[in-house]
Parts: C-alpha cells; sequence; structure tokens
C-alpha cells in the first residue's frame, strides 16, 4: 500500500486498530535526521519513539510498543545491524526493520539481507521512499491497514491487482485488443 498524499497536508497512515497507530522506532546518531523522520512521521499518523544510538535502541524496545525499527546501519555503540540482531534474540520474534546509510556497500547489503531486514535506505534520505517503505514493510507483517473514517481511495485508473494475484504485470495500452 502506498501512503495517500493529499494536497490539503491530510495524508495520513492511521489505522483501525482499536485507537492504536503503529509505533516506528528511530535510531541515528544525527540528531536533525533522528527529529526530521520523527516529525514526517507524526505528521502521517505514526508514533515515534526516538534512539540516539543502537543501544538506547535496544534499550526502548524493552519498554516501548514498537512494530517496526528505521536504523541508521553506522551509529555509536552498536550498529544498526547490532542492535537488530540484538533485539531479534531478546523478544523472540522479527521485528520489521529498514535500514538507512550512506555507505551502501555489496557487503553490506548482503549482511542486511541476511538477517531479514526489509529494505536498505541510501543517504540522504527522501521522506516519500521512507514513507512509502515503511507502509510496504508495516502491510507485509501486519497487514493493509484500514481506516472506517477514512477508507482508502482507488488510484487513478481504477483498481489495479498486484501482478501475483493477476497472473503477471497488468496489460499495456498497445497490449489491448
Amino acid at each position: 500500500m502506498v501512503t495517500e498524499f493529499r494536497p490539503d497536508g491530510g495524508d495520513t497512515t492511521e489505522q483501525d486498530r482499536g485507537g492504536q497507530r503503529f509505533s516506528i522506532l528511530i535510531a541515528d546518531d544525527d540528531r536533525g535526521i533522528r527529529e526530521t523522520l520523527g516529525e514526517v512521521l507524526q505528521g502521517r499518523g505514526f508514533n515515534t519513539v526516538l534512539a540516539a544510538d543502537g543501544g538506547e535502541a535496544v534499550e526502548l524496545v524493552q519498554v516501548e510498543l514498537v512494530h517496526l525499527v528505521l536504523f541508521d546501519m553506522h551509529m555509536p555503540r552498536l550498529t544498526g545491524l547490532e542492535a537488530l540482531n540484538l533485539l531479534r534474540q531478546t523478544l523472540g520474534r522479527i521485528l520489521p526493520a529498514v535500514l538507512m546509510t550512506a555507505d551502501a556497500t555489496t557487503e553490506l547489503m548482503r549482511q542486511a539481507f541476511q538477517a531479514q531486514v526489509y529494505s536498505v535506505i541510501p543517504k540522504p534520505v527522501n521522506k516519500n521512499i521512507v514513507l512509502h517503505t515503511l507502509m510496504k514493510a508495516l502491510t507485509q507483517v501486519y497487514g493493509k491497514p484500514t481506516s472506517p473514517a477514512r477508507p482508502e481511495l482507488p488510484k487513478p485508473g481504477g483498481p489495479q491487482m498486484p501482478d501475483s494475484a493477476a497472473g503477471g504485470p497488468p496489460p499495456r495500452d498497445n497490449d489491448r485488443d
């Protein structure tokens, strides 16, 4: 699902989860990035929890309800991958994770996907890419969010089935009879 962007600034990702919203833990040692991402996500209806490093992130997950983690890869105390691995050992469940890095080497990508990271986003980050990636990860793990007060509007051109459900990509205009 793609977050619905409304020109009036009313874009939202609120869910009908018994009044509960998805909670995202953002861990980045760069205060400006951490706080900016927190503001962007709060503006889209998420609860946010902020951590200055991997160690603080691990501590916060023990006391806060978190649905997904958004970690910088290179942080003091614990890297994003180290913090994620420690969380998964202590929680006993897979916590969806997205990594951000300015150093997306082949080795880092291999390690990230071996650790079942949903995605690695290159820095500097683009807010639309972050929002889209987080929504896709949350939808994959928790199912499609619904809200009776704000039903999802169809995309321009009418509803489309996912490629896998339709048996392949939708036909292109020049493929139609």
